[in-house]
């Protein structure tokens, strides 16, 4: 056995159903890695699908074209180091998640998936059958490596078992979505496998955006004790080739570079943009179209549009009525001066006017309200849809997670588009995250540096502009309040009770409980959006639309 193992890991952005894109992503990076004398080349889980797959995986042709791919790879890659790719393996009516090695022509070995993770956003029982624990692969002329797939390295079997085995080194594919703070969650995990195991680990995760999940990359490399020796970075796609030696005491990992981690604040940005982004490059879209009220919500999603697809491929439409005030106008304007993208401006008050000169027979005598405030919103939601189609624009919507809670957006109406950046980002992150932006700049920014949301928007109380004088507190409790609540009920599934003993009014979490659970229709037909927590609207959190129970704690 040499004393030099030299590994490849291959943080790459697949994208779901590219089977022939993901293994030419494959390929190169195996070749990356042949160039470079690497002993073997890894990429993440379930990468020749892309991850994740949902029920497409259960489509026997399907599967049946992705271990074809695999075994063309194989073939493809047999005068070189060893590969190693997660995908798909049906065996005896079974599906597992697997992590294929491939060497001289053919797969020489398969490691499935042992703990299939079945809460959050992950449904792997409902799409694989659990694999055996196995014991490790041979390296020709380097370690014996065990690869406990993503969720298996969060129990401590697995690895346990494989290092019993004799596993030298353990390499973990991951395909592990973006919430705030899941760095450190899974680095705590895997330093506690190295610790119990003694033996270098390496995490391998992908990057991209994936509907409304984002992967947030961020491999690194442990040595024994925990000891920090590789970090790439977070969200970009990176290759990185990984030298270890073996001594006296087992495989030490040679130090190299350490990508420095952005703030909390920078993470959730960096998020939103790659998701849309990828969203948009996945879908075939190009271009984008937004209404612009003058508001914050609008302000920042323009922004996080720009600076994903560039100011160019972004068009801000304003579709002023007579409660629109100059203010609002001036603010819009700022926007699109600061950013360079297109602006248009559509009137409503014409269509609006219309609209209520046909319902006026069977209105008749019935005071104006909330009904006729919706018509405005639903008129806008028209005009941008039909623009949309017109040019091939897909409408982002802007209701940020507080409205998305407690329906203050109307359905139909400003909640009508295709994706929605901050869907899962609540109103006082949002105010934090315009003042960030216009702090700083990066080079994966593609909109200019500067002031992009100007401060007479985040300072100003915050309005539909629906009827004269509208504010949003005239509805809801101050943002600070709402969001508290909302944290805690939504977030941290607490009781009212536990509100209450945390110095919210009772009537005031009632009163949001009730709005949250009465809006759930709406959230199940709202458009995908960066998830940013562990508890977004859509696959983190699933209740019944129709629900009668309340909680009186």
């Amino acid at each position: 056995m040499s004393d030099h193992f030299r590994l490849t890991i291959a943080q790459l952005n697949p994208t779901v159903g590219d089977i022939a894109g993901n293994a030419a992503l494959a390929r190169d990076a195996w070749a990356q890695g042949k160039a470079a004398g690497t002993d073997m080349v890894a990429l993440p889980e379930m990468f020749i699908t892309g991850y994740s797959t949902q029920d497409l995986v259960n489509k026997s042709a399907f599967h049946l074209a992705a271990m074809a791919a695999v075994e063309a790879l194989a073939v493809d890659c047999a005068d070189g180091p060893t590969l190693a790719i997660g995908g798909p393996y049906a065996q005896d009516g079974r599906l597992y998640n697997a992590y294929h090695i491939c060497r001289g022509g053919k797969v020489v070995s398969r490691q499935f998936k042992h703990f299939l993770p079945n809460y959050n956003v992950f449904d792997e029982v409902r799409q694989f059958n659990r694999g055996d624990i196995q014991g490790p692969y041979a390296i020709p002329n380097g370690p014996r490596v065990g690869s406990p797939i993503c969720e298996d390295a969060w129990y401590e079997d697995v690895a346990e078992a494989m290092v019993e085995s004799g596993a030298e080194i353990l390499v973990v594919p991951n395909g592990s979505p973006y919430f705030r703070g899941k760095f450190d969650y899974r680095m705590n995990a895997m330093v506690a496998r190295v610790i119990e195991n003694d033996v270098p680990l390496v995490y391998l995760n992908m990057v991209g955006g994936q509907d409304d999940q984002a992967f947030d990359g961020g491999s690194f490399v442990l040595n024994r004790g925990g000891e920090l020796a590789v970090q790439l970075p977070l969200f970009d796609a990176a290759i990185a080739h990984v030298d270890f030696t073996r001594g006296p005491d087992g495989w030490v990992a040679a130090s190299g570079d350490k990508a420095p981690l952005p703030a909390e604040i920078a993470q959730d940005y960096r998020a939103m943009v790659e998701s849309l982004r990828d969203y948009f490059g996945k879908t075939g879209f190009t271009k984008c179209l937004l209404g612009l009220s003058g508001g914050i919500d609008s302000a920042i999603v323009a922004t996080i549009a720009a600076d994903a697809l560039g100011p160019e491929n972004v068009r801000c439409v304003m579709l002023p009525s007579e409660y629109t005030s100059q203010a609002s106008l001036d603010d819009a304007q700022a926007v699109v001066d600061a950013l360079g993208c297109k602006y248009d401006t559509v009137n409503i008050a014409g269509p609006r006017a219309a609209v209520a000169e046909a319902l006026a027979p069977l209105f008749a005598g019935l005071d104006e309200g909330l009904t006729e405030e919706n018509i405005q919103s639903r008129m806008r939601g028209l005009l941008l849809m039909a623009q949309s189609n017109k040019f091939g624009e897909m409408l982002l919507t802007t209701g940020n997670k507080s409205e998305v809670a407690v329906g203050y957006a109307t359905i139909y109406g400003d909640m009508a588009g295709g994706y929605n950046p901050i869907k899962d980002m609540y109103k006082t992150r949002v105010f934090a995250t315009c003042r960030w932006r216009n702090e700083n700049h990066a080079p994966w920014m593609l909109a200019p540096v500067g002031e992009m949301i100007p401060e007479a928007i985040i300072d100003k109380p915050p309005t539909a502009e629906l009827r004269p004088d509208q504010k949003d507190s005239d509805s809801l409790p101050p943002y600070n309040i709402l969001d508290g609540i909302l944290e805690m009920l939504v977030d941290d599934e607490a009781s009212v009770a536990d509100c209450v003993a945390k110095g919210y009014e009772r009537d005031t979490v009632k009163r949001v409980e009730h709005l949250l659970y009465i809006s759930e229709y709406k959230r199940f037909q709202s458009a995908p959006g960066t998830r940013l927590s562990r508890h977004a609207f859509w696959l983190d959190r699933r209740y019944p639309i129709v629900n009668r129970w309340r909680d009186d704690s």
